[in-house]
């Protein structure tokens, strides 16, 4: 067998130990209750944007097609004036954790794919608990902390809430790592 092959117990056990740590995060620990607000004027920013019928995805305010747009006048004013953000529309109707859960579990499941097919090319068999540690904390990491930061960088998410989600990516990537330095074939 492969030593990829023999990284199946690691792989679904991080994977369910990261679901259950996120699952703590946010319904224990719950740091996060802070990071969405209220719009102050939010019946009309509803109504204003149901009178329109958007399709669900994601929008800009203002928007331009492309960058030639952004230099007109125009655009440049609305920029000056604000709001400038993204908003992003789901389908109406209640929210359902299922769905969202089961992506998120698959997430993790695909996350703890990656890192084995990393590991099993970087570390031998029978390598030491703190070598496979490292390794595989450190791929970890990148996934699920600083994947986090590009959407700050971009897009306009607060620092505070980056920063958070990338506190929980090291939870998540020591869980990880302890798991497959645990696991790892001897």
């Amino acid at each position: 067998m492969s030593i990829l092959g023999a990284l199946w117990l690691p792989i679904v056990l991080s994977a369910v130990l990261v679901f259950v740590v996120s699952a703590l995060v946010h319904m224990v620990l719950k740091y996060h209750t802070s990071d969405y607000r209220r719009l102050p004027t939010e019946d009309a920013v509803r109504a204003a944007i149901r009178s329109g019928n958007p399709e669900p995805g994601l929008y800009a305010v203002p928007y331009a097609g492309d960058m030639k747009a952004m230099e007109t006048p125009e655009m440049k004013q609305k920029y000056v004036e604000g709001p400038v953000g993204l908003l992003t529309l789901r389908r109406p109707g209640p929210f359902t954790m299922g769905p969202a859960l089961t992506q998120w579990f698959l997430f993790t499941v695909l996350v703890s794919l990656f890192v084995a097919y990393v590991a099993a090319h970087a570390i031998p068999p029978g390598a030491e608990y703190l070598h496979v540690f490292r390794v595989v904390g450190a791929v970890a990491f990148l996934t699920y902390g600083l994947g986090q930061l590009p959407a700050a960088i971009w897009m306009g998410k607060p620092w505070s809430m980056a920063a958070k989600e990338a506190f929980d990516g090291l939870l998540y990537a020591l869980v990880t790592a302890g798991t497959f330095g645990w696991l790892w074939p001897r």
